[in-house]
């Protein structure tokens, strides 16, 4: 009997090594985020342990990181030098996974040895050849850096990207296969107690990513939440269109009669596309592989646009002033005008939100789950009001489908919805302790810190927040994935009216923002300029949206000043903002005839030209046809400066496209402003009604003019008009 158990344990312990024989070996190579640095449990929690959970008993996964190491051999640790890498070798592995060249950003090693990089690696890489020449060798683009590294800006950031750049290179150079840890991981600074090394939710996302890339398990066929029945997709462009699917699988499009295929590639996405369609539908959309397949219905083509910005823009219909006329007006249904109306998932009021929040805030899932809808009384009345009007006006003249995208938040500020590359690039401080930043309205920082409070509490001082710099974009705009419009209109600024120098900067930082994220260096960006109110800093702020629509291309303002309300920052007259940003879009983006005879139907009066006259200064104004006041009194608010920069009230009066300003006070006016009150009752339109933007403008010497900077508003945006075919 006895032998019979002996005989029982050495079978077992045969088969034992057998199986073992038969696992496939992974080692995963690394510094010590690779290691489990920092983690309470890294014998569990690191990323090569959680990799082994996934894998599963086929798999025998080998943790070989070792802390503070560099991937350069003349580095101050080289990892070629350290116990870990001989113990690699000897574990002959089937797979590698390396993840070296963090510590490489170091002063002491990139500055003196970059030229070295590549060579070592690619010697790293040749030594694993050596003991397994049918190794799979996996290199990974490196996890991020913080801003709140302690030598970033001095040189961290510039050395990591420079480093960035070169592991693809080598991954070309030996054939390897490429990873990357840094873009699943960028937008989750939460995943980053020290900045550097990720928690175990961060190792988790790195285990998952290797995971899938060994097994080319991704999920199978998937397109982003935007595309869904109803939906509209841009006409008379190339169709871009980008999802997931199995490493490996091919992918077929089709739509009206328009087909085309790719392939996913090792990293699970694909990107194909469509050849520009005209406009028109119902049509069905279809995505397959051979194995699956999605069918999308009623699928319109036409023009779309993303309506986006903070509370202004959210703005409901219901609530507006109009809602009852617009409302009674709608048809049953208005099919041609389609609505995308993702909702946040709690409102920013001044509360605490619940642990439950805080952790779908922290995971990106701000906005709640939605699908396109047609345009009837019910969706509208619950979609932006400027949206709306916008968009009705543009179906009504253009005629065809319009599909309006509405993602904004409340008190959201600008920062909010800049990429973080740009921001980390261009305006690093503003990065900073942003709930203790200067930069950031104090009423953001100190709604946000309500909010978050209960996370504060528990010392989780990474708690994330949508008025947090970057977050709108990483919550907001990412999850489009470039899903094709034709333009942006923006309402945003209360947020920002406290640093008139911060906006200045943050503002063409947030257009090129965009534009890089849709690869359309010219995409219309159409903005509300601020109305008025009893806040002292926005007559300087309404001046400088002036300026800045004359100076980043392919932007255009629309004037609100008029419906502005002296004590409600939300006031409720709608219709004529939405409306003003379509006359902008059918003249400046559509080039449509009417606009092109009538130039004064797209915005009010634009100042042009400053110049000293015989009766007092002359201001010359383009878009000026029918100067006259909005209720049939003098004009008022003009003011003149006199040799002090001392401001006296002045009289006005038009002749012809031409405004006669004088003063009794100002012998030698040095400068001009108009409608230059926090609320103002500025009354200067045109034939058309269309009021006139306050502004101050300067002259340089009596007797001389002054060109207004970009008063001609002659920029790309109407000298590159595309041509539309109306249908």
């Amino acid at each position: 009997m006895r032998r019979w158990f002996l005989l029982l344990a050495l079978l077992g312990l045969c088969v034992g090594i057998a199986q073992a024989a038969g696992r496939v070996r992974v080692a995963c190579v690394g510094n010590s985020i690779t290691f489990g640095y920092g983690l309470a449990d890294r014998e569990a929690d690191s990323y090569p342990s959680q990799l082994q959970a996934m894998l599963g008993e086929d798999y025998e996964v080998g943790n070989f990181g070792h802390s503070g190491t560099t991937l350069l051999y003349k580095g101050h640790r080289p990892y070629v030098l350290q116990t870990e890498f001989r113990q690699a070798l000897d574990f002959k592995p089937d797979i590698v996974v390396i993840h070296l060249g963090i510590n490489d950003t170091d002063p002491r090693n990139w500055p003196n040895h970059r030229d070295d990089f590549l060579s070592d690696y690619c010697a790293l890489i040749d030594s694993f050849r050596l003991v397994s020449p049918r190794v799979r060798i996996i290199v990974a683009r490196l996890s991020p850096i913080s801003h709140r590294h302690p030598r970033f800006r001095s040189g961290t950031r510039d050395w990591l990207d420079e480093i960035q750049q070169a592991i693809p290179l080598v991954a070309k150079a030996r054939d390897a296969e490429l990873i990357d840890f840094h873009s699943p991981l960028y937008h989750r600074p939460d995943l980053f107690p020290d900045g550097l090394h990720p928690n175990r939710d961060g190792a988790e996302i790195m285990a998952r990513t290797v995971f899938q890339h060994i097994t080319g398990n991704y999920g199978g066929l998937r397109l982003p939440p935007i595309y869904s029945d109803g939906m509209v997709l841009q006409r008379d462009t190339p169709l871009r269109i980008s999802g997931t699917a199995n490493a490996g699988d091919e992918v077929w499009l089709e739509i009206r009669g328009r087909k085309t295929r790719c392939r996913a590639g090792q990293d699970g996405s694909w990107t194909a596309e469509l050849q520009p369609l005209k406009a028109g539908g119902p049509y069905i959309f279809t995505a397959r592989t051979k194995s699956q397949r999605v069918e999308y219905r009623d699928v319109m083509v036409g023009e779309v646009w993303l309506c986006s910005g903070q509370s202004n823009m959210a703005f409901k219909l219901r609530s507006a002033l109009e809602r009852d006329k617009a409302l009674q007006e709608m048809p049953d249904s208005k099919p041609m005008l389609r609505l995308y109306n993702p909702s946040p998932i709690c409102s920013i009021f001044d509360v605490e939100w619940d642990s439950l929040t805080l952790s779908r805030v922290n995971q990106l899932n701000y906005f709640g789950e939605t699908r396109w809808q047609a345009c009837t009384a019910e969706s509208a009345a619950d979609f932006s009001a400027v949206a709306f009007f916008f968009g009705r006006m543009l179906q009504d003249s253009l005629r065809v489908p319009v599909g309006l995208i509405c993602n904004a938040v409340g008190g959201s500020n600008t920062e909010s919805w800049i990429d973080r590359s740009t921001l980390e690039h261009q305006f690093p401080d503003i990065l900073t302790d942003w709930l203790g930043n200067d930069f950031i309205m104090d009423w953001c920082r100190s709604r946000a810190a309500k909010n978050i409070s209960l996370a504060l509490q528990k010392g989780q001082k990474l708690q994330r927040h949508p008025y947090e710099p970057c977050y709108m974009h990483e919550a907001g705009i990412l999850p489009l994935s470039r899903f094709p419009i034709r333009g942006v209109i923006w309402y945003q600024g209360e947020s920002n009216a406290h640093n008139v120098q911060a906006h200045e900067k943050l503002f063409p930082l947030l257009v090129g923002s965009w534009r890089e994220n849709w690869k359309q260096p010219e995409m219309p960006f159409l903005f509300v300029q601020l109305s008025s109110i009893d806040r002292p800093s926005w007559p300087w702020f309404r001046d400088s949206q002036r300026r800045l629509a004359a100076q980043v291309p392919c932007t255009a303002m629309a004037v609100s000043s008029d419906m502005g309300d002296s004590i409600d920052v939300h006031p409720r007259r709608k219709q004529p903002v939405g409306e003003r940003l379509a006359r902008l879009a059918l003249s400046d983006v559509y080039a449509l005839p009417y606009f092109q005879d009538h130039p004064s139907a797209k915005q009010g009066p634009v100042i042009k030209r400053v110049e000293a006259g015989r009766k007092g200064l002359v201001l010359e104004f383009d878009c000026a046809e029918g100067l006259t006041s909005s209720d049939g009194q003098p004009l008022r608010t003009f003011e003149l400066a006199d040799e002090f920069g001392i401001f006296h009230a002045a009289t006005a009066e038009v002749e012809g496209t031409h405004v006669i300003v004088s003063a009794k006070e100002v012998k030698h006016p040095s400068a001009v402003r108009y409608g230059w009150q926090p609320f103002s009752r500025a009354n200067l339109v045109n034939a058309y009604g269309l009021p006139c933007s306050t502004f101050c403008e300067s002259v340089t010497a009596f007797g001389g003019a002054t060109e207004v900077p970009g008063g001609d508003i002659r920029h790309d945006l109407q000298q590159k008009k595309p041509k539309y075919t109306q249908i």
